[in-house]
């Protein structure tokens, strides 16, 4: 049984690394991009595409209307950590995950308890002041209506969130390409592979055995020692309650 292989796995493991995306946070009630049900589908057809209302060029020349989709479709307030998020935090304190690299904004990791997280394309939870540089909590954004001003300059307080015609944070990426190139067990979960640059970090990985957790296929199937096509926190779940017994 999959479960099996990978509680086997993760008993053996000393320097595993966790790469995530979308999929892991959809058991915690936020949708995804392009799933049937993701934010791409489900708000297509309206005056501008989702693509374009997460970009900078949006929030540069359309502010207001940057926000207000933000608000509305990025924050999620009231998530909490699925099984998946719990399972990860209990690996990393016992000692055989060394890093959760991920693709999400939304601070569950952090929130289930794991201390090494790389965001690959930045948090929800913080926010900067464009002009003074002051750091504001996600609630102030939730809080605010319009654009959110800095309460001491009265400058734009803009998401650390890698939006489209952005470029990613070269020194998380390299964190992350660190973490992967050092890893003995890379479990891939939660992410249809498809956005570069951050699906490209799985050529850094050198190590064996490669796990993929997808309710889908995806174009490294091939390439995995072990697929499951499942849901990420029941078999992340019982496979880590398996290898820490």
């Amino acid at each position: 049984m999959s479960v099996d292989e990978l509680s086997s796995i993760l008993a053996g493991a000393r320097r595993a690394v966790f790469f995530g995306g979308a999929g892991v946070s959809t058991e915690s009630g936020i949708p995804d991009f392009r799933s049937a049900t993701g934010l791409y589908t489900t708000r297509a057809g309206g005056q501008y595409p989702p693509e374009y209302m997460l970009s900078h060029g949006c929030w540069r020349d359309r502010p207001e209307d940057f926000y207000a989709f933000y608000r509305a479709n990025m924050l999620h307030p009231d998530a909490r950590p699925n099984a998946a998020h719990r399972a990860l935090a209990r690996l990393e304190e016992a000692g055989g995950l060394a890093a959760v690299v991920t693709q999400n904004i939304d601070g569950l990791h952090q929130l289930a308890g794991s201390k090494t997280v790389h965001e690959v394309h930045g948090s929800v939870l913080r926010n900067r002041c464009v002009d003074c540089g002051a750091r504001y909590p996600v609630e102030t954004i939730v809080a605010s209506t319009g654009i959110p001003r800095c309460t001491d300059c009265r400058g734009i307080i803009k998401p650390e969130v890698v939006l489209y015609e952005e470029g990613l944070d070269m020194a998380v990426m390299s964190a992350a390409m660190e973490a992967i190139s050092r890893a003995d067990v890379l479990i891939v979960g939660g992410t249809s592979l498809n956005v570069y640059p951050a699906a490209g970090l799985l050529d850094y990985f050198r190590g064996s055995p490669l796990v993929l957790i997808n309710r889908s296929a995806t174009p490294a199937d091939s390439r995995a020692d072990l697929v499951v096509h499942d849901s990420i926190g029941a078999v992340l779940g019982a496979a880590t309650d398996a290898a820490l017994a």
